[in-house]
């Protein structure tokens, strides 16, 4: 049955691809990863091959290829992707010496495709399961390895009838997950042995960034004016319009306020629309410098790569995308000790739950509530305080988990 689902779904998505864009670039992108591996995979080395669905998974992994490649530079590294938006981002990644698509779990597929790369050991990111890629490895000794995984009672896995879907995961070695619940799941299904906490890596990433965060001028700049005047700085990550028309109307109506918005899609459609809600003085970030940044109560960041820099320079920090499919990254607000707010939808995020069992983490459902969470954190300074610093102290007692699977592995 999954042979058939998985063939009838190569055939409709390459028929998607000649209307949708993000389709067309996969399934070019598929084309050209049997070219990149043949030219670039040699065997002077043994190869790790890591796959990430997209850069969230990404950014889990990364702690650990890059101390593989620091620490056993005797192998070589695989990096493969599901989705553009983690291959277009990484697709230049020097932690791996290779970056490509990961071609659909068709059986022909995943046999040229190990026959090529002769795998060492693989590594799957927190909910990759492909069946016949899984099965694969494990038909050909191959040790296979579960990274930051997250197991959930509504997953099929654990339904009453799931034994078959339940059988894919027999094909791992070993699971690294990120917390207890995992691990008493996968124990009522008969996996015990093999089934290691080692909590989430992105905190061990998010920690590293933190040390090597950017000094970026015109946003050092742009924040003493703020701090002269005793002003407060939120910064808003990530963001989408039903985000952006929550927080705009309270920021327009306190000048004690300063803001920086780096939305999530940065489009022109999209700026303007934020550029239509703001009554004070904006700009975005590649029209102004830092000479005349100070002039301005809000900036716009309007390019990629600068938010996890920015973070540093907050009060306190609103996540975007809890009105739609999900947040985003509150961890790398989370590491400089700041209050982090986002929206309802949280539910598949471990993180974002343990900030708000710690008190480090504030959600909020309507314009009122973000009203009153945002005036208590400016008018209470150390309840603000207090709640940064329960966020900073949950990244820090989380970190860990690369040494954890990294003893594991070169034991």
């Amino acid at each position: 049955m999954y042979r058939l689902g998985i063939a009838v779904y190569s055939w409709i998505f390459r028929f998607v691809a000649l209307f949708h864009k993000k389709a067309n670039k996969m399934v070019t992108g598929h084309k050209e990863t049997w070219r990149i591996l043949s030219r670039q995979v040699d065997h002077k080395r043994p190869w790790l091959w890591f796959h990430a669905a997209s850069l969230g998974e990404f950014e889990q992994g990364r702690p650990i290829m890059e101390r593989i490649r620091k620490e056993h530079p005797e192998y070589a590294i695989l990096l493969t992707f599901y989705s553009p938006s983690g291959y277009d981002v990484r697709k230049d990644y020097s932690g791996a010496d290779v970056v490509c698509y990961l071609p659909f779990d068709r059986k022909k597929n995943v046999q040229r495709f190990l026959n090529i790369v002769r795998p060492a050991s693989a590594f799957f990111i927190k909910y990759e399961f492909w069946p016949n890629y899984l099965a694969a490895l494990y038909r050909r000794k191959i040790p296979t390895y579960l990274i930051s995984g997250i197991f959930r009672e509504d997953q099929a896995f654990f339904k009453t009838l799931a034994a078959p879907y339940r059988n894919i995961l027999r094909y791992f070695t070993h699971f690294f997950v990120q917390d207890e619940n995992s691990v008493r799941l996968l124990a009522s299904i008969g996996y015990s042995d093999n089934v290691t906490i080692s909590g989430d890596t992105r905190f061990d990433r998010v920690l590293e960034i933190c040390k090597g965060a950017k000094q970026l001028d015109i946003i050092e700049s742009f924040i003493q004016k703020s701090r002269s005047e005793n002003g407060t700085i939120l910064i808003t990550g990530s963001s989408w319009p039903k985000d952006e028309a929550l927080y705009i109307p309270y920021f327009n109506e306190h000048p004690e306020l300063r803001l920086i918005i780096a939305p999530h899609e940065i489009n022109e459609e999209h700026l303007n629309s934020i550029e239509a809600q703001l009554t004070r003085p904006f700009c975005r970030y590649s029209a102004t410098t830092a000479e005349e940044a100070g002039r301005y109560d809000c900036i716009i960041i309007d390019c990629f790569g600068l938010l996890s820099s920015i973070y540093r320079y907050g009060d306190i920090a609103y996540i975007g995308g809890g009105f739609g499919a999900g947040i985003h990254n509150t961890l790398e607000a989370a590491v400089y000790s700041i209050p982090v707010i986002f929206g309802p939808n949280y539910e598949k995020f471990a993180e974002a739950k343990a900030l708000l069992q710690c008190g480090g983490g504030i959600t909020i459902q309507t314009k009122e509530e973000v009203e009153s969470v945002l005036e208590r954190l400016l008018t209470e300074k150390h309840f603000r305080l207090s709640t940064g610093k329960k966020a900073g102290e949950l990244v820090k007692n989380g970190s860990g988990g690369t040494d954890i699977i990294l003893r594991h592995l070169f034991k």
